[in-house]
């Protein structure tokens, strides 16, 4: 499987950034990805004042790319939520997934 993390930096952003932020995704990214071709999963993370990031598992290297080639060639909704460009945007190898006791994550979390 093929990864992707894309991380923004929310140092310096405004009060109330996490909160939009928050908003902004179960409101319209939660959908945007559920059930969209070549995606295994997506993941958000939130540290507050500390970065947000969306991290992706792809079924092909080929459809991690056409995502690239996409999410490069049109501004993030993020992007204009904190104000600036992701500062890491990074290809990876899904080496191992390890299931918990109390997993698998089953739907998306609220």
């Amino acid at each position: 499987m093929y990864g992707l993390t894309v991380r923004w930096s929310l140092s310096g952003t405004p009060p109330g950034t996490e909160d939009r932020l928050r908003d902004y995704v179960h409101e319209t990214s939660l959908a945007r990805f559920s059930g969209m071709p070549g995606l295994v999963q997506k993941t958000w993370q939130l540290a507050d004042r500390g970065f947000f990031s969306g991290v992706y598992i792809w079924s092909t290297a080929q459809a991690r790319a056409q995502f690239l080639e996409s999410f490069r060639a049109n501004p993030s909704p993020v992007s204009n939520l904190v104000g600036s460009d992701p500062d890491v945007v990074q290809e990876w190898d899904l080496v191992a997934v390890a299931v918990g006791g109390d997993g698998p994550l089953d739907g998306p979390a609220a």
